[in-house]
């Protein structure tokens, strides 16, 4: 039965691509995300649906989109040229030339993609509606772990998200970070929604669908979404109005709900204090080690799953028995082939110092620029308020992302890059819409244009 939903549902969407090419942009997002193929036993898992879809969507914007509005920003040549690097590097500088180009076969459809996605973003119906697919398609796997989180409890490497293995958002910790990092967005769809319009159905699901998100990083044990929920919880203080208030409500529903967290989950967190007695973490640290002797002696990198050449070492402290009378055990421990466990150090081990500070660049690039919007469309009677506040959830959106990154590897992830497509598009249609508004105002300056401004934006 599952089998057949998913068949019709992408027969359904590629049909009406046929009188909206746009959609074929959103059916490959569905597909990239979700990866129905997978989920299904006969027919998607043997055809090509994510090339059909690609091919699709570019053909569609080539034969049949306007393209009068279409832009290429410098932070797609960015991308672009982040993408030609990362060939470089797995062609002609890979130590593991065979393991970099399976690596390569997934890596380059994510940046080229991202270099397209945002010259289809016209207007802001597609921005909304790519973010819209974006974040359905991840909640339709956060559901499935949430119910299964209030009912089971999780635990670590136990949720059981639709698929048994690991691979894109189905792994434990890529899946707590971008579960948090999407509460943003939820809240803005739920407040400035176009496509579904703020009422109290839609407030409501996005409140279960949130809370379904938090959930995520209980249900997989997940320390890395512990604190991208303390990120979280810090960067809505910028927008809340009653701060006090809003603390207060934070420690009564922590008082509530650490009674409530199953025990694998409190100490699996317990675990961040006593780091040198978890072997996972002492190997992150060791691998870290390994990448910054590693880089300084290959600055280009090594190309594409670099570590599989990682032999490491480090020591691992653990107490047993009472307060009283406890005893401390040291060993030494070894580890060969580790992966690097930090979207950083997977950059900096792969594509060297030069694909780092390309890398960091791009992601900080699109930080400043949401800070940037965010300021200047900040007062609430400006008709282009709800850009800002859009650029406000990406901007958190992305900050949190970038710290799960600090602990899994996701710096190539085809979500971050969708995200600063999402980025572009709406940084390039304010841009647009603001420069229209002005042109209709020649000769006007000083604050009578900007009172001009506002009025020609709203009618825009």
């Amino acid at each position: 039965m599952r089998d057949l939903f998913l068949i019709g549902f992408l027969f359904s969407l590629f049909a009406m691509g046929l009188r909206r090419p746009f959609l074929f942009v959103l059916a490959y997002i569905y597909i990239d995300i979700v990866s129905p193929q997978r989920l299904t036993y006969y027919l998607l898992n043997t055809v090509p649906i994510s090339l059909i879809a690609a091919v699709a969507a570019v053909g569609g914007w080539a034969l049949a989109d306007d393209k009068r509005d279409s832009v290429f920003t410098a932070r797609q040549g960015a991308i672009l040229l982040l993408l030609v690097y990362c060939g470089v590097t797995t062609f002609f500088g890979a130590d593991f030339p065979m393991e970099a180009r399976e690596k390569w076969a997934w890596v380059w459809k994510a940046l080229a993609f991202a270099v397209f996605l945002p010259l289809t973003l016209r207007t802001r119906l597609r921005v909304e509606a790519l973010l819209l697919f974006m974040i359905l398609s991840v909640g339709s796997i956060v559901i499935v772990g949430g119910i299964k989180t209030l009912f089971s409890g999780g635990g670590y490497g136990e949720l059981n998200l639709m698929v048994s293995n690991n691979a894109g958002l189905y792994e434990g910790s890529i899946i707590s970070t971008v579960s948090v990092a999407i509460i943003p967005v939820i809240i803005w769809l739920a407040r400035f929604g176009t496509i579904f319009r703020p009422e109290w159905r839609v407030t409501a699901f996005a409140a279960a669908l949130s809370f379904a998100c938090l959930l995520i990083p209980i249900g997989t044990s997940a320390r890395t979404g512990l604190l991208c929920i303390g990120l979280l919880a810090l960067l809505m203080l910028r927008d809340v109005k009653r701060r006090l208030l809003y603390l207060g409500a934070l420690a009564a529903a922590g008082m509530i709900a650490v009674p409530l967290l199953p025990s694998s989950y409190t100490q699996r967190m317990n675990t961040i204090r006593t780091y040198k007695g978890d072997e996972s973490a002492s190997t992150r640290l060791a691998v870290w080690k390994w990448t910054l002797g590693y880089a300084n002696q290959h600055p280009f990198g090594g190309g594409f799953n670099a570590y599989l050449q990682n032999n490491v070492s480090y020591d691992l402290t653990s107490v047993e028995g009472s307060a009283r009378d406890s005893k401390i055990e040291n060993r030494r421990a070894t580890d060969r082939a580790r992966a690097y466990h930090s979207s950083y150090f997977e950059m900096l081990g792969e594509q060297g110092w030069v694909g780092l500070f390309l890398w960091l660049g791009i992601n900080a690039a699109g930080m400043i620029r949401m800070e940037a919007l965010r300021r200047r469309y900040r007062r609430p009677e400006d008709p282009l308020h709800w850009g800002g506040q859009l650029a406000g959830a990406l901007q958190h959106a992305h900050l949190i992302y970038m710290l799960g990154a600090a602990f899994v590897g996701i710096a190539f992830n085809p979500f971050l890059y969708q995200m600063m497509a999402a980025q572009i598009g709406l940084d390039t249609y304010l841009s647009r819409k603001t420069r229209e508004a002005r042109q209709k105002m020649p000769g006007r300056r000083g604050g009578r244009a900007e009172a001009d401004l506002t009025t020609s934006a709203r009618s825009a």
